[in-house]
Protein backbone atom coordinates (compact mmCIF):
# COMPACT_ATOMS: atom_id res chain seq x y z
CA UNK A 1 0.00 0.00 0.00
CA UNK A 2 1.28 3.86 -0.93
CA UNK A 3 2.30 5.81 1.92
CA UNK A 4 0.41 8.99 1.48
CA UNK A 5 3.25 12.09 1.05
CA UNK A 6 3.41 14.47 4.09
CA UNK A 7 0.82 17.40 4.29
CA UNK A 8 2.79 20.82 3.77
CA UNK A 9 2.14 23.71 5.79
CA UNK A 10 3.89 27.38 5.25
CA UNK A 11 3.70 29.10 8.91
CA UNK A 12 5.03 32.10 8.32
CA UNK A 13 7.33 33.83 11.03
CA UNK A 14 6.76 31.92 14.05
CA UNK A 15 8.05 31.94 17.91
CA UNK A 16 10.23 29.21 18.47
CA UNK A 17 9.14 27.96 21.63
CA UNK A 18 5.05 28.16 20.76
CA UNK A 19 6.08 26.11 17.62
CA UNK A 20 8.22 23.52 19.36
CA UNK A 21 5.56 22.80 21.69
CA UNK A 22 3.13 21.95 18.91
CA UNK A 23 5.41 19.85 17.22
CA UNK A 24 5.52 18.03 20.88
CA UNK A 25 2.03 17.98 20.93
CA UNK A 26 1.64 16.65 17.68
CA UNK A 27 4.06 13.79 17.92
CA UNK A 28 2.40 12.81 21.62
CA UNK A 29 -1.20 12.71 19.81
CA UNK A 30 -0.29 11.72 16.72
CA UNK A 31 -1.68 7.79 16.37
CA UNK A 32 -0.50 5.19 13.73
CA UNK A 33 -2.77 6.51 10.51
CA UNK A 34 -1.83 10.30 11.14
CA UNK A 35 -0.45 12.15 8.04
CA UNK A 36 2.91 13.21 8.03
CA UNK A 37 3.21 17.12 8.23
CA UNK A 38 6.41 19.50 7.08
CA UNK A 39 5.96 22.94 8.43
CA UNK A 40 7.56 25.56 6.77
CA UNK A 41 8.67 28.45 9.10
CA UNK A 42 11.17 31.09 10.33
CA UNK A 43 11.66 32.26 13.55
CA UNK A 44 12.94 36.08 15.28
CA UNK A 45 16.68 35.51 16.77
CA UNK A 46 17.19 33.00 19.12
CA UNK A 47 19.70 30.28 19.96
CA UNK A 48 18.50 26.72 20.39
CA UNK A 49 21.00 24.29 22.84
CA UNK A 50 20.42 20.44 21.67
CA UNK A 51 19.87 18.30 25.22
CA UNK A 52 23.63 17.36 25.02
CA UNK A 53 24.59 21.14 25.00
CA UNK A 54 27.38 22.23 26.50
CA UNK A 55 27.72 25.67 27.82
CA UNK A 56 31.22 26.23 26.43
CA UNK A 57 29.93 26.49 22.93
CA UNK A 58 28.00 29.36 23.64
CA UNK A 59 30.20 33.03 23.93
CA UNK A 60 28.35 36.17 24.34
CA UNK A 61 24.85 35.53 23.62
CA UNK A 62 23.44 39.10 23.94
CA UNK A 63 20.02 39.97 24.02
CA UNK A 64 19.17 37.07 22.31
CA UNK A 65 17.54 34.35 24.34
CA UNK A 66 19.24 30.91 24.83
CA UNK A 67 16.35 27.79 24.92
CA UNK A 68 17.59 24.36 25.87
CA UNK A 69 15.68 21.94 24.01
CA UNK A 70 15.17 18.24 23.22
CA UNK A 71 16.91 17.82 19.86
CA UNK A 72 19.95 15.91 19.74
CA UNK A 73 23.64 18.11 18.83
CA UNK A 74 24.95 21.62 19.90
CA UNK A 75 24.28 25.01 19.89
CA UNK A 76 23.06 26.89 16.77
CA UNK A 77 21.02 30.10 16.17
CA UNK A 78 17.71 30.79 13.99
CA UNK A 79 16.53 34.50 12.83
CA UNK A 80 14.53 36.06 10.28
CA UNK A 81 16.24 35.00 6.75
CA UNK A 82 16.27 31.83 7.56
CA UNK A 83 14.39 28.57 6.44
CA UNK A 84 13.42 25.73 8.65
CA UNK A 85 11.43 22.56 8.04
CA UNK A 86 10.59 20.84 11.03
CA UNK A 87 10.12 17.27 9.82
CA UNK A 88 7.13 15.11 11.51
CA UNK A 89 7.39 11.95 10.52
CA UNK A 90 6.56 8.14 10.97
CA UNK A 91 9.61 6.61 10.66
CA UNK A 92 8.30 3.45 11.54
CA UNK A 93 5.84 3.84 8.78
CA UNK A 94 8.70 5.04 6.17
CA UNK A 95 10.95 2.25 7.06
CA UNK A 96 13.64 4.41 8.06
CA UNK A 97 16.02 4.68 10.72
CA UNK A 98 17.47 7.97 11.75
CA UNK A 99 20.45 7.43 9.96
CA UNK A 100 18.99 7.12 6.52
CA UNK A 101 16.48 9.95 7.79
CA UNK A 102 19.73 12.32 8.15
CA UNK A 103 20.62 11.42 4.69
CA UNK A 104 17.34 11.70 3.11
CA UNK A 105 17.44 15.60 4.54
CA UNK A 106 20.85 15.86 3.60
CA UNK A 107 20.43 14.88 -0.12
CA UNK A 108 17.37 17.07 -0.50
CA UNK A 109 18.77 20.03 0.42
CA UNK A 110 22.09 19.15 -2.06
CA UNK A 111 19.88 18.63 -4.60
CA UNK A 112 17.95 21.85 -3.99
CA UNK A 113 21.04 23.86 -3.88
CA UNK A 114 22.30 22.36 -7.64
CA UNK A 115 19.14 23.26 -8.95
CA UNK A 116 21.05 27.49 -8.09
CA UNK A 117 24.34 26.31 -9.85
CA UNK A 118 25.31 25.78 -5.65
CA UNK A 119 27.57 22.82 -5.08
CA UNK A 120 26.97 21.44 -1.82
CA UNK A 121 28.10 18.39 0.23
CA UNK A 122 27.47 16.09 3.25
CA UNK A 123 30.21 15.32 5.51
CA UNK A 124 30.09 12.07 7.52
CA UNK A 125 31.79 13.61 10.43
CA UNK A 126 29.12 16.77 11.11
CA UNK A 127 25.50 16.31 9.96
CA UNK A 128 24.41 18.93 7.87
CA UNK A 129 25.63 20.57 4.14
CA UNK A 130 28.30 22.81 3.36
CA UNK A 131 29.56 24.86 0.44
CA UNK A 132 33.38 24.47 0.16
CA UNK A 133 34.17 25.04 4.13
CA UNK A 134 31.20 26.67 5.24
CA UNK A 135 28.11 25.42 6.74
CA UNK A 136 24.95 26.17 5.11
CA UNK A 137 22.37 24.08 6.53
CA UNK A 138 21.91 22.67 10.01
CA UNK A 139 19.78 19.26 10.92
CA UNK A 140 18.50 17.98 14.68
CA UNK A 141 15.72 15.29 15.35
CA UNK A 142 13.96 13.38 18.00
CA UNK A 143 12.55 10.48 17.94
CA UNK A 144 9.71 9.66 20.31
CA UNK A 145 7.95 6.22 19.79
CA UNK A 146 9.77 6.06 15.89
CA UNK A 147 8.22 9.13 14.96
CA UNK A 148 10.48 12.27 14.49
CA UNK A 149 9.93 15.85 15.06
CA UNK A 150 12.01 18.89 14.66
CA UNK A 151 14.54 18.93 11.55
CA UNK A 152 16.53 21.38 9.26
CA UNK A 153 17.73 25.13 9.20
CA UNK A 154 19.22 26.46 5.44
CA UNK A 155 20.34 30.42 5.69
CA UNK A 156 18.79 32.02 2.71
CA UNK A 157 19.31 35.56 3.19
CA UNK A 158 19.88 36.47 6.74
CA UNK A 159 22.36 38.62 9.07
CA UNK A 160 24.83 35.90 9.95
CA UNK A 161 26.66 37.86 12.63
CA UNK A 162 25.13 36.15 15.51
CA UNK A 163 26.46 32.68 14.36
CA UNK A 164 30.00 34.35 15.61
CA UNK A 165 28.99 34.23 19.42
CA UNK A 166 28.81 30.66 19.34
CA UNK A 167 30.45 27.90 18.14
CA UNK A 168 27.93 26.61 15.59
CA UNK A 169 26.73 22.96 16.29
CA UNK A 170 29.82 22.60 18.35
CA UNK A 171 32.57 23.68 16.05
CA UNK A 172 35.40 26.11 16.74
CA UNK A 173 35.52 28.37 14.01
CA UNK A 174 33.55 26.72 11.68
CA UNK A 175 32.43 29.23 8.70
CA UNK A 176 28.80 29.95 7.72
CA UNK A 177 27.36 30.82 4.54
CA UNK A 178 23.93 31.43 2.91
CA UNK A 179 21.82 31.66 -0.50
CA UNK A 180 22.36 35.17 -0.96
CA UNK A 181 25.98 34.75 -1.25
CA UNK A 182 25.92 33.19 -4.09
CA UNK A 183 23.56 35.61 -5.53
CA UNK A 184 20.51 33.54 -5.50
CA UNK A 185 17.28 35.32 -4.36
CA UNK A 186 14.39 33.55 -3.48
CA UNK A 187 11.89 34.49 -1.07
CA UNK A 188 11.59 32.04 1.89
CA UNK A 189 8.18 30.58 0.87
CA UNK A 190 10.14 29.71 -2.79
CA UNK A 191 12.76 28.46 -0.92
CA UNK A 192 10.78 26.29 1.14
CA UNK A 193 8.67 24.75 -1.23
CA UNK A 194 11.06 24.10 -3.36
CA UNK A 195 13.18 22.06 -0.40
CA UNK A 196 9.93 19.82 0.67
CA UNK A 197 9.46 18.91 -2.74
CA UNK A 198 13.00 17.37 -2.94
CA UNK A 199 12.37 15.81 0.21
CA UNK A 200 8.93 14.78 -0.18
CA UNK A 201 10.55 13.14 -3.66
CA UNK A 202 13.79 11.67 -1.81
CA UNK A 203 11.49 10.32 1.42
CA UNK A 204 9.19 8.41 -1.47
CA UNK A 205 11.40 8.06 -3.95
CA UNK A 206 11.04 4.04 -3.27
Amino acid sequence: MAISKPLVKFLGQTDYNETWQSMKTFTHQRAEDTQDEIWITEHPPVFTQGHNGKAEHLFNTGDIPVIQIDRGGQVTYHGPGQLVVYCLLDLRRLGLGVRALVTHIENAIITFLSQYGVVAVARADAPGVYVGEAKIAALGLRIRKGCCYHGLSLNIDMDLEPFGRINPCGFENLAVTQLADFNVNLSLQQAGYQLTDCLIESLHSG
